[in-house]
């Protein structure tokens, strides 16, 4: 198997730090591993430096003296790792003159995945939701409890809570700006406060009812289910783990002081032995539905990490799409193997790219 490049594509600043390997939560070391397991050579590219004209890129490649800036034949397949939005005039570019990128977009709003996915056949496990200030209004009037989300938040910035505690009282909980504690306030129904509004003004929130999730010593916890594209081009769980939020805290996310453990660990010992395998098993299957549905609607989707929640009755909700998954979770959690391979399974996709381009799912 004759070595061939293979691209990664990184935002900038993510690109500026790979001669000193200072890539943040991303493995150059495991990129290296994974690709030359299917006798590629990874290339570290930004949008920049990509000449469409010219057919040639400059790319981050290691060598005996580290990664050094190089001249290279634009790699025919290409993993995107940057940021891009739907419609990125850059990324059409580069399709437009036949480069295969997958993961092409990797920034959805929460509120058009919930939307593509409403329209099929996993509705029953989502959570009823509804769009902005007016429909913070209906949702109050169907829930005690309500999770806001900014449409096009990660890592938990920008979550809110709002639960009733009596008829005339709510506390709406949330960080405030450049802390790491949440605050917590209480309001009327009637007369929400100019902050609130302001934030749900600001920008377009998903407003979703509060699932009753499950809980390991008074902390609730989802499950990360990162679901990828490998050699021979089908959808496949690499992994999944447990992310617990923080004591007294209502989200999970790592960023924001959620831990991440085993999922066999925690689920054994919320559930029993018995019961979550049977968890573990229709988590997958639900995660591989949803992977198959969505890619029905968005082009190039061939890595992406699914946050899953489980309800004290066994009841699975679909909570989030990640597109561009931060897979160091694994290893947070102790899963050194399951952390390499969500590094190999879209390196062996690439590789059977490469070998057939054919395969290639275009829209």
């Amino acid at each position: 198997m004759g070595q061939k490049l293979v691209g990664i594509l990184l935002n900038a600043a993510m690109h500026r730090g790979v001669p000193r390997l200072k890539t943040g939560q991303e493995s150059l070391e495991l990129y290296e591993e994974a690709a030359a397991a299917y006798g590629m050579v990874p290339c570290f590219l930004q949008l920049s430096d990509i000449n469409l004209e010219s057919g040639y890129s400059i790319a981050y490649v290691k060598g005996s003296q580290g990664y050094q800036r190089t001249v290279v034949p634009t790699p025919a397949v290409i993993h995107n790792r940057a940021i891009y939005s739907q419609g990125s005039t850059g990324i059409n570019r580069l399709l437009g003159q036949g480069l295969l990128i997958f993961n092409t977009c990797n920034r959805y709003g929460k509120d058009e995945i919930h939307r593509l996915l409403m329209q099929n056949g996993v509705r029953e496990f989502l959570p009823d939701s509804a769009i902005g200030f007016s429909g913070l209004k209906a949702m109050m009037s169907r829930y005690p409890d309500l999770i806001l989300k900014p449409c096009r938040g990660s890592v938990g910035k920008g979550v809110m809570r709002l639960s009733r505690s009596s008829e005339r009282r709510w506390i709406w909980s949330y960080l405030p700006s450049g802390s790491r504690r949440w605050a917590k306030r209480a309001v009327h129904p009637e007369a929400l406060p100019r902050a609130l509004r302001a934030r749900l003004s600001a920008m377009p929130y998903l407003i979703q009812e509060r699932i009753p999730l499950a809980e390991l010593n008074g902390r609730p916890f989802d499950l990360r289910v990162t679901v990828q594209r490998g050699w021979g081009g089908d959808w496949q769980v690499t992994g999944m783990f447990a992310k617990l939020a923080a004591p007294g805290g209502f989200v999970s996310n790592i960023a924001r002081g959620g831990k991440a453990f085993s999922t066999s660990a925690v689920l054994e010992q919320v559930f029993g032995g018995e019961a979550a395998a049977g968890i573990r098993m229709s988590v997958q299957t639900l995660s591989l539905t949803i992977a198959r549905e969505l890619e029905r609607s968005l082009p190039g989707l061939a890595d992406v990490g699914l946050d899953i929640g489980i309800t004290r009755d066994r009841r699975l909700y679909f909570i989030e799409c990640n597109g561009r998954d931060q897979r160091y979770g694994f290893q947070k959690a102790g899963l050194g193997g399951i952390w390499k391979d969500s590094y190999r399974r879209p390196m062996g996709y690439a590789r059977f790219l490469l070998d057939d381009p054919s395969r290639y799912i275009r829209y």
